[in-house]
């Protein structure tokens, strides 16, 4: 039987009769096709407009290179994102999903050109003006590159006409743009953050930037130091938060939910400010506890931790798929004293039948979403004043049927990610003058007892409710109140002792109006 020539023995050309051709990827597909189309002029000039290999990126990390192929995805993304009718994270996750042909590097600069268009829509589209840049995607992809990375990094080639009307597009100082463009936000907000903040320009800044990866670390399972110790084991730098004493900040956002550490339920993602509005409920073993607007269910987790998998708590949310979520995620928590239950609306009969049983509520209202723009920039620009009062109205209808399901004594926290006094001060106040059972507490007072400091210079500025703001606190902006039902007033010794005015006074009126008779 013949035996293969050892591989120093083959001739030059030599190839395996029997050798599999190999399958290319998607990507590789792409390339080929790409290449097919070039002309020669465009041949000779494609190794200029490439992307620096490896070594030349570690050696010089500060460079970009913008191919054609980034800034012809880009236009393609932002044509449906543009439109403003859904989530652009969502959006750009099903673009992703059907671009296969994409590598990390090029999905990389197409996200972070997505986020800085979203986050700079206001200046991107004065630049343009008079083009709208729902028209012209693909300039406006351009112009965002050329924001973010410089002229310099988009090669002549890739340009072409586009050079010199990019050229006149960046020439307009910042300065010059209304105050409202210069702070990244439509004008209705800006005219209500100035009367509301006299810090404003810093509230916008740090809306501006990016926000870190926070995790809640679940109390059952982990802690904070193991959590970190794990973590830093993988290459990724992690601290303890600095305010809520489950969290754990991360700095870069690694592929977290394939990892073990998240599919044990040792953690889960949640803003460090959102993880505060649980400990706000102070639940107690054994309560029973509502989550009135659950959504995905990140406070319900957090909530059912605080409580050691005890006692009973309901979560509520009109939106059925989100709320089925939140089975998996109870179970890689090692919760079961959660019961998921989908409503109509704040009146619905499951409600109703549970009115004046809670212990605790937890109302995170829907909101305008204002406190999340380090996250979701495109919020700003999909959600209007009108909106706005339509969901005032929603807040304020969730937060009367909500207090109806405590018991005396019973307290419950109404909570934003807002910063807009109209939807977080102005409830609550309009509430407290409707219903002289409940009163206001004090949350500082509250965390403190928990452990937690917060600046005091926000006690003297907000009172008694809970504010948290990226400016001042490196996290999403928060609203929360913490509301107390009074007790009913015990009956005076006078009226419990068996004297002939109150033997009068128990009489029925049947009898009283016999004897009146007589």
């Amino acid at each position: 039987m013949a035996t293969e020539k050892p591989r120093s023995a083959r001739k030059p050309g030599y190839k395996r009769q029997d050798a599999p051709k190999r399958k290319l990827t998607d990507r590789q597909k792409a390339a080929k096709e790409r290449w097919a189309k070039m002309t020669p002029e465009e041949r000779q000039t494609h190794d200029k407009t490439k992307a620096p290999n490896p070594r030349m990126q570690k050696q010089h990390p500060g460079q970009v290179r913008i191919t054609s192929l980034v800034v012809d995805e880009l236009g393609k993304a932002l044509r449906t994102i543009l439109k403003l009718d859904g989530p652009a994270d969502v959006l750009m996750s099903i673009y992703f999903k059907n671009a296969r042909h994409l590598g990390p590097r090029e999905r990389t600069l197409i996200a972070e050109g997505i986020y800085y268009t979203m986050r700079h829509l206001s200046m991107i589209t004065w630049r343009m003006n008079p083009v709208r840049p729902d028209k012209a995607p693909r300039l406006t992809g351009l112009l965002a590159l050329a924001l973010q990375h410089g002229l310099d990094a988009i090669h002549d080639q890739i340009l072409g006409k586009e050079k010199e009307t990019l050229k006149n597009m960046l020439a307009p100082k910042s300065s010059d743009a209304p105050k409202e463009i210069q702070a990244e936000v439509p004008k209705w907000l800006y005219d209500l953050a100035v009367v509301q903040c006299t810090d404003h320009k810093a509230l916008f800044e740090a809306m501006q930037e990016g926000a870190p990866l926070d995790l809640r670390v679940n109390s059952l399972k982990s802690t904070p130091d193991e959590v970190i110790l794990e973590l830093e084991e993988h290459g990724v730098k992690a601290e303890k938060g600095i305010y809520s004493p489950d969290c754990v900040r991360l700095f870069t956002k690694p592929a977290l939910t394939q990892w073990p550490i998240y599919k044990e339920g040792k953690v889960d993602v949640q803003d460090e400010g959102s993880q505060l509005i649980a400990r706000l409920m102070q639940p107690k073993r054994g309560e029973m506890i509502c989550d009135f607007c659950a959504g995905a269910g990140g406070k319900t987790l957090a909530l059912g931790a605080l409580m050691k998998s005890s006692g009973r708590i309901y979560a509520f949310d009109v939106n059925e798929k989100r709320l089925n979520g939140l089975a998996p995620r109870m179970r890689r928590a090692g919760l079961s004293n959660i019961y998921p239950v989908v409503i109509r609306d704040e009146h619905d009969k499951h409600i109703k039948r549970l009115y004046g049983k809670m212990d605790r509520v937890l109302v995170d209202a829907p909101c305008s979403g204002t406190g999340t723009y380090r996250r979701n920039p495109d919020l700003k620009w999909r959600f209007g004043e009108e909106e706005l009062n339509r969901i005032n109205d929603i807040q304020k209808s969730v937060l009367r049927s909500a207090a109806k399901m405590l018991k005396p004594g019973g307290r419950l926290v109404y909570s934003t990610c807002s910063i807009l006094k109209r939807e977080n001060q102005d409830v609550i106040e309009e509430f407290l003058k409707e219903n002289e059972d409940f009163e206001l507490l004090d949350a500082f007072d509250i965390l403190q007892k928990q452990g937690v400091e917060i600046n005091p210079y926000q006690k003297e500025r907000f009172g008694e409710y809970f504010v948290m703001l990226p400016h001042l606190n490196k996290t999403d902006g928060f609203f929360g109140a913490v509301l107390q039902k009074k007790r009913a007033e015990k009956p005076s010794k006078r009226l419990t002792q068996n004297t002939p005015e109150n033997a009068e006074a128990e009489k029925p009126a049947e009898k009283k109006a016999e004897e009146a008779a007589k």
